[in-house]
């Protein structure tokens, strides 16, 4: 049996979508080699309806560690190297 993993909520003050997504992408791209942090699984959500959540990016699994990192609902598909890929 393979250990829980944690998720760590952080609340802000923020009151837009589009200003939450921003914070994650800033979050994501200062703090993106800090391996401990799956970005790929970032959701976003309203603080009284934490059970309605929004993902922020495609989160496809890619060959090799990374992920790719353009927003959920992207046209095309998904790039298998160099395009989008967060490493």
């Amino acid at each position: 049996m393979t250990a829980p993993r944690w998720v760590v909520h952080l609340p802000t003050t923020l009151t837009s979508l589009d200003a939450a997504t921003e914070l994650a992408v800033a979050l994501r791209d200062s703090l993106g080699h800090v391996t401990a942090v799956d970005f790929g699984e970032t959701t976003l959500s309203e603080e009284d309806r934490q059970f309605l959540r929004t993902r922020v990016w495609c989160d496809a699994r890619l060959d090799g560690p990374g992920r790719y990192r353009r927003p959920n609902a992207h046209d095309g598909p998904c790039a298998t190297a160099g395009d989008g890929v967060d490493s």
